[in-house]
């Protein structure tokens, strides 16, 4: 399958239904998100954080102008290795109809080099066991499971 062109920029508020529904289409999002309409409040005040910090970067791809695929990055300054700063990518999700067909891909180029832009000398990411398709997609970008992550879940 071939795609049109994708477009990328930083997410808007009245992309949040978008956004949502493309996090809650998968196994996992579906037991874990709400898509209902109107959008959750709680995923509202998180965007709001988001938008206001700007080491914080919520992005959508677009193919014709509806959103395709959504990722958020975030810009960690550290002390470690002489102050590196690190680009974390998460929340990475392209819409069903359009998996497998490179967008992924184009979104992964798309991101680094925005880390890059930042000065970032490390691009990170986690995820889930339960993704195995995914973790094969980031190793044939180039990450390499380099560490382990735990979490902490603090809601009930």
């Amino acid at each position: 399958m071939s795609i049109p062109t994708p477009q990328f920029r930083r997410a808007r508020a009245e992309d949040l239904p978008a956004i949502v529904a493309l996090l809650a289409d998968d196994a996992l999002g579906a037991t874990r998100e709400d898509p209902s309409l109107p959008v959750n409040a709680r995923y509202q005040d998180a965007f709001a954080a988001i938008d206001r910090d700007p080491n914080q970067f919520l992005a959508v791809v677009e193919l014709d102008s509806s959103i395709a695929g959504c990722l958020q990055l975030s810009f960690i300054p550290g002390l470690s290795r002489l102050g590196l700063w690190r680009g974390q990518i998460e929340s990475v999700r392209i819409a069903a109809g359009l998996r497998g067909a490179g967008l992924g891909r184009a979104m992964f180029e798309w991101a680094i080099a925005q880390c890059r832009e930042r000065g970032c000398g490390l691009v990170q990411l986690t995820t889930d066991r339960a993704r195995p398709d995914a973790r094969r997609f980031y190793e044939s970008l180039g990450f390499a499971a380099s560490h382990d992550g735990m979490k902490l879940n603090l809601e009930h």
